[in-house]
This record gives structure tokens, sequence and C-alpha cells, in this order.
């Protein structure tokens, strides 16, 4: 039996573990570098090269329970894909008390997560950790595009964005007002974390595009963009939000194969990891 992290099989059963897992391996709709696919493998190879105790938060967070619930493998059309994720989150999120999580594939995979936990939960806030805006109604003939990746979550939710440093100029219009940080501004803002804090609220999707993070940390991503958000702010930023709202999903996407995937797949498996400890310690009732 493959276990997440290659964690012992009594802490990755249904029964047992209070976080679920499912992978998107989806590389459709990317228009630049290509290999997003691989991006679930990369991570599950590295999360099993991984020390599993956490120092930060004195904690094994293991010991909760991390249970894969299988692939998703719908690549047929982008709106095929979307339907099948919408469909087994909803089905995942029956599991009453877990906490849902995604790792994909390119940032398209997001939209029917999103849809799925935003029928669930009311009052929702997804918070975007992202170089791109996203907010395209449609790209290329499609919804469901990786431009058009939170566009309807703008229309349904609370749209917080952080990281933001490339848009094309038809997204201003879309922007949501007054929830968006950009990366120029974070830099020259002491304060930000709090800033972003004043915006998020009660239940809380947080939908993390690893090209928010600068380069220098996380080259293997599809769209690399310069001046990203560095590694212990963000984790700061993710530490609060746990502590203050009751996040209720997340997912991890743009993990991009090539031939210095390590770094970043390592950098995304701590990223995971860290966010179930910070989970763990604010929701240990």
């Amino acid at each position: 039996m493959k276990t997440y992290a290659g964690i012992p099989e009594e802490n990755a059963s249904l029964e047992n573990s209070k976080v679920v897992l499912v992978t998107v391996p989806y590389d459709g709709t990317s228009t630049w570098g290509k290999g997003a696919d691989k991006g679930p493998e990369l991570f599950l190879d590295a999360s099993e090269n991984m020390e599993l105790y956490d120092i930060e938060t004195q904690s094994e967070p293991y010991l909760e329970g991390v249970y894969l619930a299988g692939e998703i493998s719908e690549n047929s059309t982008p709106e095929a894909m979307t339907e099948a994720v919408y469909q087994k989150t909803k089905e995942l999120l029956n599991n009453h008390g877990k906490l849902f999580t995604l790792f994909g594939g390119e940032h398209s995979v997001s939209i029917g997560s999103i849809r799925a936990v935003g029928e669930k939960f009311e009052n929702l806030t997804v918070l975007q950790l992202d170089a791109h805006t996203d907010l395209r109604p449609e790209f290329h003939g499609s919804t469901s595009n990786h431009a058009c990746a939170v566009f309807e979550a703008n229309q349904k939710h609370n749209l917080v964005q952080v990281g933001i440093r490339s848009m094309d100029v038809e997204e201003t219009q879309y922007l949501p007002e007054g929830r968006v940080f950009f990366a120029h501004e974070i830099a020259n803002n002491e304060n930000w974390v709090n800033d972003v804090l004043e915006k998020v609220s009660g239940n809380v999707y947080i939908t993390i595009d690893l090209d928010a993070f600068d380069p220098s940390l996380c080259p293997s991503t599809g769209t690399p963009e310069p001046g990203g958000l560095q590694w212990y702010p963000t984790l700061e930023l993710l530490r609060k939000v746990f502590e203050k709202c009751n996040v209720v999903a997340f997912d991890i996407v743009e993990l991009m194969d090539s031939p210095m995937a390590k770094p970043s797949a390592f950098l995304a498996a701590k990223l995971y990891y860290k966010m179930l400890a910070y989970y763990h310690i604010y929701n240990n009732n």
C-alpha cells in the first residue's frame, strides 16, 4: 500500500486520518512551461524523503493521519477535468471533520475543488498565493483554462490575492477591490502579513500556485516570475491564517518537472507538511 510520505499504514487509512489528499496530474492548458502533470509524482517522492518532525511546531503532523484518496486522471477536456475534480471533492467532503487537500497539476485543477468547497461552506474566503491574477473569464476557448483559475471564485466568494506581479490588462476590471496584494507593494510594506489577515476571515480555502514564490526558491514551475514571496514571511502568513480562521481546504499547484526539479519539489513537500502542522495546532479539539 502506497502511503503519503511513506507513513505507516495505520496513519494512512481513511478512518484514522484527519486529512485527505487527492492528486490531479493535469497539464492540459498550460501555455509555456509544460510538465505540471508530473508535479504530484515529484511531490510524493520528495515527501517520502522528508523528515517528519516539524521543528517549529515541535510536532509530527503525520500522526494525525493523511489518507491518499487517489488520483484524478480525467484529461479529455478542461471542462471534463473540472467536473471530475468537483465530483471527487464533493465525495471527500462528505467525510465530515477531515481537511480536504489537493495537489496539482496546473492551476485549473482548483476550479472544481473551490466550487465544491464553496457549496458546502458559507462565507468562504479564497486566499490565493500566486504570481498571476488568473482572472480571465475564458482563455483559448475554455472557462477551465489555467488563466481562469479563480475567476469563478472571485464571482462567488471573498477572493484575496497575494504575491501578484503579472496580469493582462483585461483582468484589471475583475480585480477584487482592496483585496489584491501586489508583490512590489509587499516588498515595501513590513506590515503586509497583518494587512492580508484583515481581509481573511471565517471559512478559508487556500490555493497556492508555487510561482508565488521567488524563482530563486522555486524555479521549477510553469511561468516563474521574478520578485516573488520569500519562505519565512509566507509561513508567517499561513500560520496566522490557520490560527485566526477555519481553514477547510487547501491546494498546491504548478510544480513542474525539469532537470532541476528536486529543490522545488522539496519546497512543495515541506510547504504541504508545514500547513498540516499549523492545521493540527489550531484544530486539536
